[in-house]
């Protein structure tokens, strides 16, 4: 009786399917590649009753927002409005605080965006890129 060949390759791996992007869930603040861009923006500390917007200055970049504040937030979400150059409409978005760390004259927030519109994202990332070309 012949005996059967064994085969000693591996079985290939299972390729992974393609994952749709869920619009800067899974990225930092700075977006990993550093980009960051002063801008303003409106905040709304989604643990507080009251949800008053607040003026902020900070930095914006793909994945979320940083700013300095004076008060610690009350809850770990936060809702962010904010507008771009030749972006006719506001942009909103919401986020959850990954840190907030205590300095000298005040708290430095940094917040990743957990929902945010693909069209949103790609008005960031436009503006970034322009930011960067000096434009």
């Amino acid at each position: 009786m012949a005996s059967k060949a064994r085969s000693t390759s591996r079985p290939k791996p299972r390729q992974k399917p393609a994952r749709t992007r869920r619009a800067a869930a899974s990225r930092a603040p700075s977006s990993g590649d550093g980009r960051q861009v002063p801008a303003t923006f409106l905040l709304r500390d989604l643990g507080d009753r009251q949800g008053d917007w607040v003026d902020r200055e900070g930095d914006l970049a793909l994945g979320g927002v940083s700013w300095r504040g004076k008060t610690p937030a009350l809850g770990q979400r936060v809702e962010d409005r904010f507008r771009l150059p030749r972006v006719p409409r506001e942009l909103r978005a919401e986020g959850e605080i990954l840190r907030a760390a205590k300095r000298s004259g005040g708290i430095d927030f940094h917040v990743r965006f957990t929902e945010l519109d693909n069209a949103s994202e790609l008005c960031i990332a436009r503006y970034l890129d322009e930011f960067d070309k000096g434009g």
